[in-house]
């Protein structure tokens, strides 16, 4: 199961939950204010290039290592 980040339009808390792909645009409960009024973020994640050569991962939003 995927987990999905979401912030909260209420308070402005960001968190995320580990969440089937059927529920992930449904609002989830903030766990700072309780509100319900939330929504989903995008995620950007890195990963390594793969070669096996135990070379740093890049993360593609900065270029960074």
């Amino acid at each position: 199961m995927p987990i999905f980040e979401y912030r909260c339009q209420k308070c402005g808390a960001e968190f995320d939950e580990l969440e089937s792909i059927d529920n992930c645009d449904k609002p989830h409960k903030c766990p700072a204010c309780g509100s319900r009024r939330s929504e989903r973020q995008l995620s950007v994640f890195c990963a390594s290039s793969g070669d096996g050569g135990g070379g740093a991962a890049t993360c593609p939003s900065t270029g960074s290592t």
